[in-house]
């Protein structure tokens, strides 16, 4: 009777049109073991049942996914303050996909620094490294700040110590750490550090720390 009960529609119908050509039926129990259904054991109804209210059980979670809440989530993911000053805010994305791939630092608004932004600018542009040149007024924490808040992950700095060695300093952003460049290596070596050739360690293994920046001519 179980069986009988929990038949689909579509096996009511084979049932019923069975019994009616060839007048039995041949029900297969759970024990694989056949039992022969005769016409006068069953009775079928047609009936048509009007349903008003449905309960249903969801089984599937469809989750709204928008392209605004990824990039939330992306960012909220890469949000970071500085150990010991709240105010400091930082975002942590990944240089591959940061925006801008670095930035340019002239220490001051000195005009003899004004050369070396020109030529590190047109050679980062030539290795392909987007970038930004920050020449307004304000420390150069500040600017580090301003720069570290957009998730850039590498900044130029022109000091006093470029116009003496031709060199500049490149800073790491999530560790704050520099080292010393000459500014003709400079360019493909960024370009290494976005396309994640080489890492910011492989880097500090290579280059000197540096540690103290200068403000100003003596």
């Amino acid at each position: 009777m179980q069986l009988l009960s929990e038949m689909s529609n579509e096996q009511v119908e084979k049932l019923e049109a069975a019994l009616k050509d060839t007048g039995s039926f041949e029900l297969q129990l759970s024990s694989d073991e056949n039992v022969t259904i005769l016409p006068n054991m069953v009775i079928i109804k047609h009936f048509e049942e009007r349903i008003h209210v449905v309960d249903v059980l969801p089984s599937v979670i469809e989750p709204s996914f928008g392209i605004g809440r990824i990039m939330y989530s992306v960012l909220e993911h890469n949000f970071h303050v500085r150990e010991g000053d709240e105010h400091r805010n930082w975002l942590s994305l990944p240089a591959r996909v940061a925006p801008i791939g670095c930035s340019v630092l002239p220490l001051s608004s000195n005009e003899q620094f004004d050369p070396f932004v020109t030529t590190i600018s047109e050679n980062l542009t030539k290795n392909g490294v987007k970038h930004k040149v920050d020449d307004s007024s304000g420390s150069i924490g500040r600017r580090y700040a301003r720069t570290d808040e957009i998730a850039i992950p590498f900044g130029v700095t022109i000091d006093f110590d470029t116009i003496k060695t031709n060199t500049v300093t490149l800073r790491e952003r999530d560790t704050t750490r520099q080292v010393r460049v000459k500014i003709e290596e400079l360019p493909p070596l960024v370009a290494d550090l976005l396309n994640g050739r080489i890492t910011w360690a492989d880097v500090e293994q290579k280059y000197p720390i540096f540690v103290a920046q200068e403000t100003s001519s003596h």
